[in-house]
């Protein structure tokens, strides 16, 4: 019994070390904003996806407004083994698409009431990752496939304090779904590369809250805050594994497993500033508040206290932007930006399922206008990250006691390519 809790502890350390300790923010909330690498999104107030980024911005809306965006992630994540365990030749471990493609939609709509009051709704991601390996890929106990998905429905309304000053505030829904599989890769067992060796689906939700506040300096020069609180997740749902019973595992069984985790707070600045009719600048710097990732907890039934604790040391970290948008003709405003964005991962705790990094933004974009009610966004952003190199502990040979470690060399890069509808009515 001591020997299974021990395998449940370590295979329970793999979804905690490789799904979450590593930044897994997502920026993209519009396509608007995409196209100045998020520059200036507490103070710019461009359709209804202020709903995300700062609520008291919907005060400057005289019509009701909907918006509809949708951005494709293209990563282009490898990793180059350096040093492989077992034995095996270094190139066993390497791999060329960690990552897979995916879909970001989102969507918001803002209502004004009367002369002071706005209301509106957004359903948007702030959380989200996902990596795939081959089921015999050779470093299987620290690879395999890992998802999280979130989506935030916030409810959000807005007060016009006077003609400069305006505040709003967000009450938000945060749903999550995560799964995590490992499998035994090369392993000291003897055991076929693809046996499962964790398997864990759950979700859970919780409730948050965010406040924003903007500041009118005249009709050229505004300033945005914008703050959202930290939501707790209590993942519950069902762990399994297809160790034999003869090595004290589950074959095939499934119990219930429970993993919490705290998404964190976000606090953002923004100026915008018109600079003439044609020409704007616009900058953010946005803070998140990783330092209450510090420890994650693992539990199973029967045992009061977490079968796994690790400590994470994650930092706080910042993004830096600056972009900027020129009205070229009446129908058409183009748009460009570039960001700086910072990992909080701990150098010691990198992890091959999400191998972060600080990165770079590149991005451009612009809006064309139909009608003076109907336009659309498009942009693209092109995400160039660092060069790591780091090594890995073998998970299942740690559960039995042996110190084995998988070194890689990993380089992070990404295309974004969005699109977005926005109507007034």
């Amino acid at each position: 019994m001591k020997f299974t809790k021990t395998l449940i502890a370590a295979s329970l350390a793999v979804v905690s070390a490789d799904s979450f300790a590593a930044a897994f923010q997502l920026a993209e909330q519009n396509v608007s904003g995409l196209g100045r690498a998020y520059a200036g999104e507490a103070a710019v107030a461009d359709d209804a996806s202020v709903v995300a980024r700062n609520p008291a911005l919907m005060s400057l809306f005289k019509d009701k407004q909907i918006s509809v965006a949708g951005i494709a992630v293209i990563p282009d994540v490898s990793l180059k083994g350096e040093s492989a365990a077992y034995g095996l030749d270094e190139s066993s471990i390497d791999d060329d698409s960690i990552a897979p493609s995916a879909f970001i939609p989102a969507g918001y709509f803002t209502m004004p009431l009367n002369d002071k009051v706005s209301l509106g709704f957004g359903a948007f991601s702030n959380f989200g990752l996902s990596t795939e390996f081959k089921d015999d890929y050779a470093a299987g106990s620290i690879a395999g496939e890992t998802e999280i998905v979130t989506v935030n429905m916030n409810a959000s309304a807005s007060y016009k304090i006077n003609e400069q000053f305006s505040l709003g505030l967000g009450l938000n829904y945060v749903y999550a779904d995560a799964k995590v599989v490992r499998n035994a890769g090369a392993n000291p067992l003897g055991l076929p590369a693809n046996t499962q060796i964790a398997h864990l689906e759950g979700d859970d939700y919780g409730f948050g809250w965010n406040i924003g506040a903007m500041y009118q300096l005249d009709e050229n020069n505004r300033f945005g805050f914008n703050y959202r609180s930290e939501t707790d997740i209590d993942f519950e749902g069902e762990y399994s594994n297809q160790l034999p019973a003869a090595f004290g595992g589950l074959a095939g069984t499934k119990v219930p497993g429970e993993l919490k985790l705290t998404l964190p707070a976000i606090a953002e600045f923004s100026g915008s500033h018109q600079i003439d009719k044609k020409l704007g600048v616009h900058y953010s710097i946005l803070w998140t508040g990783w330092d209450s990732f510090q420890k994650l907890e693992a539990y199973v039934p029967g045992v009061e206290s977490p079968v796994f604790s690790k400590e994470e040391n994650f930092s706080d970290s910042m993004r830096y932007s600056i972009g900027t948008d020129y009205q070229y003709s009446d129908a058409l405003l183009l748009r460009a930006g570039i960001a700086y964005d910072e990992s909080p991962a701990d150098q010691s705790h990198l992890s091959i399922s999400i191998p972060d990094t600080d990165r770079f933004w590149f991005s451009f974009g612009g809006n064309y206008a139909f009608s003076e009610n109907s336009n659309v966004d498009l942009g693209v952003s092109i995400l160039r990250g660092k060069t790591q190199n780091f090594s890995e502990k073998d998970s299942l040979a740690a559960s039995l006691g042996q110190d084995v470690s998988w070194e890689f060399e990993s380089k992070g890069h990404a295309v974004l390519v969005g699109a977005q509808y926005n109507y007034k009515f």
